[in-house]
């Protein structure tokens, strides 16, 4: 599936929140300018695929970037083994500085790998 992206993801350690939908331990497992993955243990039942949510993200602590928030799309969800993932277009970046430092920093620690 990475194969045939437009912008690579970059994995992260960072966590997301969706109030009122999707709250508590979810993960922020990979992102990119155009897009990310949630994972997350609870059923994601109030997450419709087309639908538009705003995705608050909180980057690791050793990024140095403030919380942000990303108008997203969701495009797909997929259950795994013990937890769910849902992955997002990203439509809109309010605070767009936040957003594109937090991936900068994701690809410079991801070229060191």
């Amino acid at each position: 599936m990475f194969e045939n992206r437009a912008s690579q993801r970059y994995r992260t350690m960072g966590q997301a929140k969706i109030h009122g939908v999707l709250e508590g331990e979810v993960l922020l497992k990979d992102l990119s300018i155009t897009g990310c993955c949630l994972e997350c243990t609870v059923h994601p039942e109030k997450i419709k695929p087309n639908e538009i949510y705003q995705v608050d993200i909180e980057p690791e602590t050793a990024a140095n970037v403030e919380g942000f928030s990303l108008q997203a799309e969701c495009r797909w969800i997929r259950h795994g083994d013990y937890s769910f993932e849902i992955g997002f277009q990203v439509t809109a970046s309010p605070k767009g500085k936040c957003f594109q430092r937090y991936v900068d920093y994701l690809a410079y620690h991801s070229s060191l790998e």
